[in-house]
């Protein structure tokens, strides 16, 4: 109810003249502790700077909010002090208000004074608020694309939004290592709620473009900082229950967080809900509700296990075939199929197997190659994903799953989602 009020009540506004402002993140130096104490970082480029001191304008004095790039995606930025700057967040995506939010702050510092209202703290209790099981993480990890569950401070002084943990008892928090993410949050000295600046359900952006295509006239600015480099949201970690949880694959892999956490860690389990109940919260976005997904429809090819595997790469594609026929011959209107490989698939198997079979001549083709590595495929998963859709305009799209270890189980987490849990053993 407490939500539902707020979006009773919010306003209808105009349609933005969308700015999409280039910045050079080389441009931007920090010291080696400002991660730490806070300290503003260098910026050589005027028209970087520029941009930036503008965006942070609007994240501090106005109820608006900013795109920008991190590390992870592009994320869609407003104050995590302000209701009314979640609520615009909710609005342009069109997202679910039971969905909670992610805190981002540039420093320590900023996490005590701005979210837990304290100042003047001495170097011996500037962890204070953050419980001993994630120092080991952070030291290593941040600022990076890890994000930790801390409990709320008490009602009486706590100053972060409740929109943006869906009125729980814990929020999620990172520290972000894109120069440009943590030089606006530092500029505009506001911890900055911010999911992935897409329209809600749509494949993550990993470019300004895809921000553009989805939420243009729906805010007033895009920084536009290049490709994110690690291509899927950060990893989400719970250390206030016992055992301590991954809930949500991502930057980090389970296993470094495993190595780098510590004894508490080498315990650690995996979120591996596939459905959530209605009405029932959840402690970080991504759990619930439809994500990553094309319009097309997309139709994930699982790995095999060691325990259940096929015969030769033959079978395989003689396997995808059959698949195509069928669904062909169940929707006479998909014209134009796209193919997204990885590790297995070759292009002259692909060719003599689908491309060159007669009975696909009326049918065409969109072939792309996510990679050859994990970290390969983690970056070009949703940029993969949105051209197939957007620009070639697919009707169905079949994408070739790795296997869970490592970055893999980030990337598989996604297109489970992005298929709709529509999977098939290949």
């Amino acid at each position: 109810m407490y939500l539902r009020r707020y979006f009773l009540t919010m306003k209808s506004k105009a349609l933005f003249d969308t700015k999409v402002l280039k910045v050079n993140p080389l441009s931007i130096r920090f010291s080696p502790t400002a991660h730490i104490d806070g300290s503003l970082p260098i910026i050589s480029d005027p028209e970087t700077e520029a941009a930036l001191l503008e965006a942070a304008r609007i994240i501090r004095d106005t109820d608006e909010t900013v795109a920008f790039p991190t590390e992870t995606v592009y994320g869609l930025g407003g104050s995590a002090l302000n209701d009314n700057s979640v609520l615009s967040i909710y609005k342009a995506k069109n997202r679910p208000s039971d969905n909670p939010l992610i805190t981002h702050v540039s420093s320590i510092d900023q996490l005590n004074r701005k979210i837990f209202n304290q100042t003047h703290l001495s170097d011996a209790s500037l962890f204070d608020n953050i419980p001993a099981i994630y120092r080991p993480l952070i030291s290593s990890l941040w600022p990076g694309p890890l994000t930790i569950l801390l409990p709320v401070s008490s009602s009486d002084c706590s100053t972060l939004s409740k929109l943006t943990t869906a009125d729980q008892p814990t929020f999620a928090v990172r520290i972000p290592a894109n120069p440009v993410a943590r030089a606006l949050i530092a500029l505009s000295d506001t911890p900055i709620a911010a999911p992935s600046a897409n329209a809600s359900t749509r494949p993550s952006p990993t470019l300004a473009s895809h921000v553009y295509h989805d939420l243009k006239d729906k805010i007033p600015m895009i920084l536009d900082g290049g490709a994110c480099k690690v291509g899927v949201e950060s990893t989400v970690v719970d250390g206030l229950c016992n055992p301590p949880m991954l809930l949500r694959p991502g930057g980090f892999t389970y296993e470094e967080i495993t190595k780098l956490g510590g004894e508490a860690w080498s315990h650690c389990k995996v979120e591996n809900k596939k459905t959530v109940e209605e009405g029932e919260r959840v402690r970080t976005p991504g759990m619930k509700y439809r994500h990553y997904s094309p319009s097309a429809k997309v139709i994930l090819l699982i790995p095999y296990t060691k325990d259940n595997i096929i015969n030769g790469k033959e079978n395989k594609m003689l396997m995808l075939n059959r698949l195509i026929k069928t669904e062909l011959q169940a929707n006479k209107n998909i014209h134009k199929i796209a193919i997204l490989t990885s590790l297995k698939l070759q292009d002259s198997n692909l060719q003599s197997s689908i491309l060159n079979d007669p009975d696909f001549c009326s049918t065409t083709f969109i072939i792309e190659r996510l990679g050859q590595t994990g970290e390969e495929i983690q970056a070009n998963l949703f940029a993969a994903l949105r051209k197939v859709d957007e620009t070639d305009n697919v009707d169905l799209i079949f994408v070739e799953g790795i296997g869970e270890e490592g970055e893999g189980l980030a990337v598989m987490n996604r297109l489970r989602k992005a298929a709709a849990n529509n999977c098939i053993q290949f």
